[in-house]
């Protein structure tokens, strides 16, 4: 799966993802400065009216979000953000992770984003330009990530990449663990898309194998597991998740397998191991 974040800005699964970030980053922030690392950061701000309108992904996520009756209140956050982005109404802009981080950023805190793709980091280092506690820098996030979490004290970091090699659920898994390993105090959010079991229960197994602690599984699937060749669904994999994690979760999945799933949607949350 090729998920380029340009195409997929927007839909289903960037709700959860960054509705529940919103979230992290929050709690986080009640204890203190934080540190956000991010390993695949994309380019931060999409114009929907490109590649977005092209693959209509967004018309059945962000545009539902946007003019739904009845939103929640780790919906609504997510919403508001959008608003914001948009004072002329609609959705025709939508920020990605960066962004996202980079406004809801106190004093003492800090947004480091890594991109792989040149052209990316600089449209990366351009919607940050006005955050001067936000960086996004060129380099394998895998590989930057781990350098920047073992400097760093109690980390939070998001990993959510493109899919679009076959090792990603490895390295993903792999470098989760490095991280909690080396700090027990850090908090590591991973994204994946939902396509079959099979291939999401080998990565869980990973992450058990390696003995990271505590992992709460966040599912929200918009149709059954039927077609392994699309996106069925999406999770969110919180290896040590704050208290309160698997309440905001499930908010969370529970609004976007509602209002925008089809028939046998659903969500669930559970914890791994």
């Amino acid at each position: 799966m090729n998920y380029r974040h340009s195409f997929h800005a927007g839909n289903f699964a960037d709700l959860v993802k960054h509705a529940l970030v919103l979230w992290l980053l929050k709690e986080r922030q009640e204890k203190g400065a934080v540190t956000v690392i991010d390993t695949h950061a994309g380019a931060g701000l999409y114009d929907l009216s490109g590649d977005g309108a092209r693959s209509r992904e967004a018309e059945a996520g962000v545009a539902r979000l946007m003019t739904a009756d009845e939103r929640p209140p780790l919906i609504e956050a997510l919403a508001a953000e959008v608003a914001a982005l948009n004072p002329e109404g609609g959705a025709r802009f939508y920020p990605g992770s960066p962004l996202l981080i980079a406004r809801a950023l106190r004093e003492g805190d800090r947004y480091l984003g890594f991109e792989f793709h040149p052209p990316v980091q600089e449209m990366l280092a351009e919607a940050l330009a006005d955050w001067p506690a936000a960086e996004g820098r060129q380099g394998d996030g895998y590989v930057e990530a781990l350098k920047a979490a073992r400097a760093t004290k109690g980390p939070l970091v998001l990993i959510d990449p493109p899919f679009e090699r076959p090792d990603d659920y490895v390295r993903s898994a792999e470098t989760a663990a490095a991280i909690v390993r080396h700090d027990r105090t850090a908090t590591v959010a991973i994204w994946t898309p939902l396509k079959d079991m099979e291939t999401f229960d080998g990565f869980i197994r990973r992450l058990e194998e390696a003995q990271v602690g505590r992992v709460l599984v966040a599912e929200a699937r918009l149709r059954p597991l039927n077609n392994p060749m699309k996106m069925n669904g999406c999770t969110m994999t919180v290896v040590n998740p704050p208290s309160g994690a698997e309440a905001a979760a499930a908010e969370i999945c529970g609004w976007v397998a509602a209002n925008l799933g089809e028939a046998g949607a659903r969500a669930e949350v559970w914890r791994a191991g």
